[in-house]
């Protein structure tokens, strides 16, 4: 498959001065004397997007996003490096982004499409449509200044993928229409991707990029983490948003294994005790022989599992509806997620969490002891703590995964002490199948009047 854009050692570099008067230094100077500090918005960004491909952007605020579409739009211009685009481009950028504030809608829908290539006979033929999807009523003879952000969206989107663009760049616009907006417009990016519409789309609804990527790009401080698929790419993200920040560099998703397998090593030690809260070097309160519930679990050798280790999980499974350990579940009947962890340090209020994904890496269902509001207290040095969720299975037939973590928050800041993601596969069995990944239980009347 050929590639549309191509992206080779893409540098962006903001000259920063102190003090305004500085900048006038430095051009005066006569011994060439700077008085700037370079602040690399990109830093040596390297890849392709294939023609049809669904292509997403992830990182934190600042992490270089916008610039990067900007540079490949041409808004903004590079410092060095190679930028090759083959094709009609339109862009859905920061709201107003390519408007004349005086227009009236009508009149800034003939001005971009001029600036497109289109001519006005083509744009004639055009305007019925992008009026209609953007569904602003009569503001679309009003200055476009008159505007809220929900009607510059939907008329930048509606303009946007009218015009039959051979890629569609969007930046975060949609997160701004109604829900009904977005669903209308995210049902026209998958048809733009079935017609083979090559996307690329920067956002923080991780949700969406699982659906619609094919491949996902994590950026952070300018630098290029990684690329790969949208699963592997969220979880990566959510390590960067949690602090455990990567190495940067081209290795960085091939070197994940080694550490995952040495981590899943390290987490499936014996336990032995059993009791909800112990000391751990007290061998005598709560010894059990028995065999950890975690070696009964269909446990993933390429679970991805990080943290400082302040606290740790030395044992985790799944009881079924009897209390037994299961990896298979039948709907509809109660299971529970039980998590033991050791404090390798004193934690103020712990929080517990699980969370089941789909095999794309959708999050469908999850909860912890924050949101359960529950009082963990103090988790004391040594100690062993045990925690039970219990509730009843609604997924429909199929296979999941199952992640568990510990963390606390210290002031703002979120901090990750034990995290595993995906650790075990799941089951769930049925004996009469739904529309879609939930039972929602329909009582059913039907007679005849």
């Amino acid at each position: 498959m050929e590639n549309i854009v191509v992206v080779k050692n893409l540098t962006k570099i903001y000259e920063l001065y102190n003090k305004p008067i500085d900048r006038l230094k430095e051009s005066i100077s006569l011994t060439h004397k700077n008085y700037h500090r370079d602040f690399y918005a990109l830093h040596d960004i390297n890849f392709e997007v294939k023609k049809g491909e669904s292509f997403g952007i992830i990182g934190i605020n600042g992490s270089g996003k916008s610039t990067l579409l900007k540079i490949i739009t041409g808004v903004l211009s590079k410092t060095r490096g190679e930028v090759e685009v083959y094709g009609k481009v339109a862009a859905l950028l920061e709201l107003g982004a390519g408007f004349n504030m005086d227009y009236t809608g009508i009149e800034n829908i003939y001005m971009n499409g001029t600036m497109m290539g289109f001519t006005k006979a083509e744009m004639d033929e055009k305007l019925p449509k992008i009026i209609e999807f953007a569904d602003i009523g009569d503001f679309i003879y009003q200055p476009v200044k008159n505007y809220s952000s929900g009607m510059f969206v939907r008329l930048a989107f509606a303009l946007s993928i009218e015009v039959d663009p051979e890629i569609l760049i969007v930046d975060e616009a949609l997160s701004v229409g109604d829900i009904f907006f977005q669903t209308k417009c995210y049902k026209r990016m998958d048809e733009l991707k079935e017609k083979g519409t090559t996307i690329i789309m920067v956002t923080h609804d991780l949700g969406a990029v699982m659906k619609y990527c094919d491949r996902t790009m994590v950026l952070h401080n300018g630098n290029q983490v990684a690329i790969g698929s949208p699963h592997e790419m969220v979880d990566l993200y959510k390590k960067i948003l949690a602090g455990q920040e990567p190495t940067i560099s081209d290795k960085a998703a091939e070197n994940k294994n080694t550490a995952k397998q040495e981590n899943v090593a390290e987490s499936t030690k014996p336990v032995s005790t059993s009791t909800q809260s112990v000391d751990a070097s007290d061998q005598s309160v709560g010894a059990s022989t028995a065999s950890p519930l975690k070696d009964s679990m269909s446990i993933n050798p390429n679970a991805d599992i990080y943290g400082d280790m302040k606290a740790e999980f030395i044992d985790f499974g799944v009881l079924d509806a009897k209390g037994n350990p299961a990896t298979v579940i039948v709907k509809g009947e109660d299971f529970t997620i039980k998590e033991r962890i050791r404090m390798n340090d004193t934690i103020k209020s712990p929080i517990f969490t699980w969370t089941i994904k789909d095999k794309r890496g959708v999050e469908l269902t999850g909860t912890n002891t924050m949101l359960e509001k529950i009082d963990t207290g103090i988790g004391e040095k040594g100690k062993i703590y045990e925690i039970e969720f219990t509730q009843k299975m609604r997924l429909q037939g199929g296979e999941y995964l199952l992640s568990m973590s510990c963390t606390s928050f210290e002031g703002d800041d979120l901090k990750v002490h034990h995290r595993m993601y995906d650790v075990i596969s799941l089951t769930v069995l049925i004996n009469e199948n739904k529309v879609g990944i939930f039972d929602s239980e329909s009582r059913v009347s039907f007679k005849t009047l």
